[in-house]
């Protein structure tokens, strides 16, 4: 998925660059979706574990949504423009659909883990690809992304676990 690119005086090398933004953008994409079905989950979870399980979504989509804000702000700082309007996510999204039609707080963990796992792929994924091209500090705030995505997946399965 190519980004636009705008002027940067930014004197990382043009492939890792090209390389960065590249993975920025799709995990931008991925993680605006993922924010928005996290929001989803908080505002339409039912039945005994809502409190816990409305909190639980509220803090997920807060720490997401810092995370977003630090990987589109890497890709300005690279040259690119950060395509994160609405209209930008359908198509390009690597998350499969989700499920508007639960309400039970345990669907809603199994729909949430399950897309919050590939999103954790994707990020090793970005965090190797942007490494071995040279861009370390993008690797880096991946990296950071990555544990805080890991954190959620655990909070989940703790949650879920009978």
């Amino acid at each position: 998925m190519a980004t636009r690119k705008t002027a940067s005086r930014n004197d990382l090398a043009d492939n890792a660059k090209k390389t960065s933004l590249e993975v920025l953008q799709a995990v931008l994409t991925d993680s605006i979706d993922l924010y928005n079905m996290t929001r989803h989950a908080h505002w339409n979870v039912k039945g005994p574990q809502f409190v816990s399980l409305h909190q639980l979504f509220e803090q997920f989509y807060t720490t997401l949504a810092t995370d977003i804000d630090d990987v589109a702000e890497r890709l300005v700082t690279l040259g690119g423009t950060a395509m994160g309007v609405s209209q930008s996510v359908p198509g390009k999204t690597r998350l499969s659909p989700y499920p508007t039609e639960i309400r039970v707080g345990a669907e809603h963990l199994e729909a949430l883990l399950d897309r919050y796992c590939t999103l954790a792929k994707h990020l090793r994924e970005g965090i190797d690809a942007t490494d071995e091209a040279g861009d370390v500090d993008t690797a880096d705030l991946l990296t950071g992304f990555s544990r805080n995505i890991d954190k959620a997946v655990w909070m989940m399965e703790a949650t879920a676990e009978k």
